[in-house]
């Protein structure tokens, strides 16, 4: 049995349909166990503006009151979560949506207010490993959302690329779990006019310096360092690459301890 996958796809992609459709259709032609872990903030926030909802985000985290929960649900778990299950099944892949609260299979707490009060946002404390893998390696193929709950009939937002360091750190203890996040540049860049200047490899010790100088900074910031943290927390590779090569080894930016 090869690796199980676990794969982040970004908002940037589920916005566009093409893009979207081309990177599900390679990823249902995938035959190692795989899951599928997806954001969608861009249609959250365009929904919230309609609703007249105020967005805020700090360094690349969407701040979560009561109303801006209710949107992100409805999107991330409901609209979002069934469009790409449906289009799976489109192309033979045997998906099942997932929430957190789903079967249990990831428990959040609620992020404290200070020094940053997020709102509704939680840090995931658990997930499932076992139950995943099961999944993944029976062809069942999970698409898990970013909204978790905290066991006490409670919802909370998750960044996306948390809950897809967290996946692949909880079914890497049952199984060897390679991590990609797909989004839609060539990885990470050094300038990011330049679609040719991609990192080739990032470490825990070259990071500091990069986020200092500027080079990796908003919503960058928590894609490198829940790659690091899976890395150092024995998933067996993570790669941060353009969705067009997801079949395409040798791309990208490879995160190493």
């Amino acid at each position: 049995m090869s690796d199980i996958k676990v794969i982040k796809i970004g908002g940037n992609v589920i916005d566009d349909e093409s893009k979207l459709s081309r990177f599900l259709q390679e990823f249902a032609s995938m035959k190692s166990p795989r899951i599928l872990v997806h954001g969608g903030g861009k249609l959250a926030t365009r929904l919230a503006e309609q609703l007249k909802i105020e967005t805020r985000m700090i360094d690349g985290r969407r701040v979560t009151d009561k109303a801006t929960l209710d949107v992100v649900t409805m999107v991330y778990a409901g609209l979002i979560n069934k469009r790409i299950v449906a289009t799976l099944q489109g192309f033979g892949c045997n998906a099942l949506g997932l929430s957190g609260a789903d079967a249990g299979i990831i428990r959040a707490v609620k992020r404290p207010a200070e020094p940053i009060d997020f709102g509704f946002v939680g840090d995931i404390v658990s997930v499932d490993g076992q139950r995943l893998a099961a999944f993944a390696e029976g062809g069942i193929v999970p698409v898990i959302c970013s909204i978790m709950h905290d066991g006490m009939g409670t919802l909370l937002n998750c960044n996306a690329d948390s809950v897809a360091s967290a996946v692949a750190s909880g079914v890497g203890r049952v199984s060897p779990t390679e991590l990609i996040f797909c989004f839609e540049k060539n990885g990470v860049l050094r300038n990011v006019s330049d679609a040719a200047s991609v990192i080739p490899e990032i470490t825990a010790g070259t990071y500091p310096a990069l986020k200092a100088e500027g080079v990796i900074s908003a919503g960058m910031i928590p894609k490198v360092e829940n790659a690091l943290k899976a890395v150092n927390e024995g998933v067996t590779g993570v790669t941060i690459k353009h969705s067009d090569d997801l079949l395409n080894d040798n791309t990208g930016t490879l995160i190493r301890k």
